[in-house]
């Protein structure tokens, strides 16, 4: 009888549980990440993250649910790119709209650091928390570059360097002591959009005037009850007392859910059917470079490997029930090969089948060299994107090796067959190569830039020079179509194909468990596109060469020091 009852009880609990209001919940204190993982490796470390376009997708989802009475996030100090948060963003003042709560909540915005980014994104909610001990690191934007070319000439290291034009800047670091004017001028112009955008972003949350934002920049960082008075914050309290707060708003049976719980219970729900025609959803991640995409296992982040990239292309083009793809780039480039490899395959699609480019932190150099052919690119006002350029040379180290006592002979047959070794310098006729390759590969960037993005050569070329744009600038002159996140590329893509607003989106390459234990039957096949966990990098350590050399990537590369978080 007592078993009976319990199970009586246990059945009421959880149909009662089943239609109980909702408090979403979302916790980024550990980040997000941008796509499925690449592979097992990359699962495991992603274990605890949330995916964005689950996040997205469980958003849109509460607008319209009426359970969903409130979010809560709360926001820490892993940073997340300008790029994400604007996103992340706009989909909670797409919820706000809808008239349900939302609450951000900071233990810190910033503990005696800069908590600008983070900061912008609480800005978006009706209301903010900060813990009494906690700080508001508003100080706005700053990017910094450290160069050490006195420090490796003092070891005996030279570079000998070209580059494709003065905007591109990658390797500067090792050949200056000092911002270029052209360097300080594209670097400049970034600082000045992306204040802009979060002048606007906080005005508007906080509802304070554009002026007043801009005082509070020069004021920061502020300790708790200072923010509180600038009205920055709405309360100094505890996260018991935040979510104690929220629960009451939201009724006394509310409960928590996470949102990636909350889209993934509901995409189980509804089970579309599998073959229906939907939209392929299609990520390139990380530097660019030729073979399977991966992440070391050292540390490293992650790779975007050609091959799997546009096995995934194909895989999505070839595909019936796929009626447009959208391809989600985050990279700041890489390998010149690679990036043409899957240029081509944008191409080809486009010739079946709308695709949509969604950037999202960086697309910029490679990145943006993958995306150009795209029918649309979109992109968020903080993206970085362009760096149309390139470079390319060696380190020398004669000097260090003849310092420390180590001597180097070369047998060669070949006039240039040792051009590439660091233990000399280029000779007048390797120059000239070295230079024939930058000018081929230079034209080819800036000739397809023209195609792609019906510009003339010489619009094109007055865009690239190697220079680095925000998205928002980048649309101004033409290298993005328009400004918004992977939603407003999905929903595009719905409309190009003639598809419903809820026709399905679907991860490519799509495989079973059985495709993933086996080996692809050829190039061709669906699971040529899987990743690999990469055996061939140093993690951390990767960008530097063996010998004190340039970084590893390729010579269509971003500096990492770009990320503006």
């Amino acid at each position: 009888m007592d078993a009976g009852k319990a199970i009586i009880e246990t059945v009421g609990k959880l149909r009662q549980r089943r239609t109980a209001p909702l408090v979403l919940e979302l916790d980024l204190t550990e980040g997000v990440i941008e796509g499925p993982p690449a592979d097992p490796l990359a699962a495991v470390l992603s274990m605890r993250k949330p995916r964005l376009s689950d996040v997205l997708a469980g958003l849109k989802r509460a607008r319209q649910d009426s359970r969903v009475k409130a979010l809560i996030v709360k926001i820490g100090g892993n940073p997340l790119g300008l790029a994400t948060v604007q996103e992340l963003r706009q989909a909670v003042v797409h919820f706000r709209a809808s008239g349900k709560l939302t609450v951000a909540f900071g233990e810190t915005f910033g503990e005696f650091g800069s908590g600008t980014v983070p900061y912008y994104l609480a800005s978006a909610f009706e209301r903010v928390y900060l813990q009494p001990s906690g700080d508001v690191g508003l100080t706005g934007i700053a990017m910094e570059q450290r160069f050490v070319k006195g420090a490796l000439t003092k070891l005996g290291v030279g570079y000998e360097m070209g580059q494709r034009h003065e905007y591109k800047t990658a390797a500067n670091t090792f050949t200056h002591d000092h911002m270029t004017e052209p360097h300080r001028e594209s670097i400049s112009r970034i600082v000045e959009s992306v204040t802009g955008q979060l002048t606007a972003g906080i005005a508007d949350g906080r509802r304070l005037d554009p002026a007043k934002v801009r005082e509070l920049f020069d004021q920061g960082p502020f300790i708790g009850p200072e923010a509180l008075q600038a009205g920055l914050v709405d309360g100094l309290a505890y996260r018991d007392e935040v979510y104690d707060e929220v629960k009451r708003a939201a009724g006394d049976e509310a409960h928590l859910l996470y949102v990636s719980r909350y889209a993934k219970a509901a995409a189980v729900r509804k089970m579309p059917n599998p073959t229906a025609d939907g939209i392929a959803l299609v990520h390139g991640m990380g530097q660019i470079r030729s073979g399977r995409s991966g992440r070391s296992p050292l540390g490293g982040s992650g790779a975007m490997g050609s091959d799997t990239v546009s096995a995934a292309l194909r895989a999505a083009r070839r595909d019936e029930h796929v009626k447009a793809v959208v391809f989600r780039v985050d990279s700041p480039g890489g390998s010149y090969v690679a990036s043409d490899t899957v240029w081509r395959e944008v191409v080809l699609t486009r010739k079946v089948k709308p695709i949509i480019v969604s950037m999202g932190d960086l697309a910029a150099s490679g990145g943006y060299f993958v995306s150009m052919a795209a029918d649309v690119i979109v992109a968020q006002p903080g993206t970085l994107t362009g760096s149309i350029g390139v470079f390319g040379g060696k380190p020398v180290l004669s000097e260090l090796l003849e310092r420390i006592g180590v001597t180097s002979e070369m047998v060669a047959e070949g006039a240039n067959a040792g051009m590439f070794s660091t233990a000399r310098g280029f000779s007048p006729e390797q120059w000239a190569r070295v230079n024939a390759w930058l000018d081929r590969i230079y034209d080819d960037f800036v000739g397809k830039v023209a195609e792609g993005r019906s510009l003339t050569r010489e619009r094109a070329h007055e865009l690239a020079r190697g220079r680095v744009w925000t998205g928002a600038d980048a649309r101004d002159g033409g290298l993005v179509d328009e400004l918004g996140g992977l939603e407003d590329a999905l929903a595009l893509a719905r409309k190009r194909a003639g598809l419903s607003d809820d026709a399905p989106v679907r991860t490519f390459p799509r495989l079973n468990p059985l495709e993933r234990l086996r080996g692809p039957d050829s190039s061709e096949d669906r699971a040529a596109a899987l990743a690999r966990v990469r055996l061939d990098a140093w993690g951390p350590l990767a960008r530097l060469s063996a010998e004190l050399g340039l970084p590893a990537a390729g010579p269509l590369s971003l500096p990492a020091w770009y990320v503006i978080r």
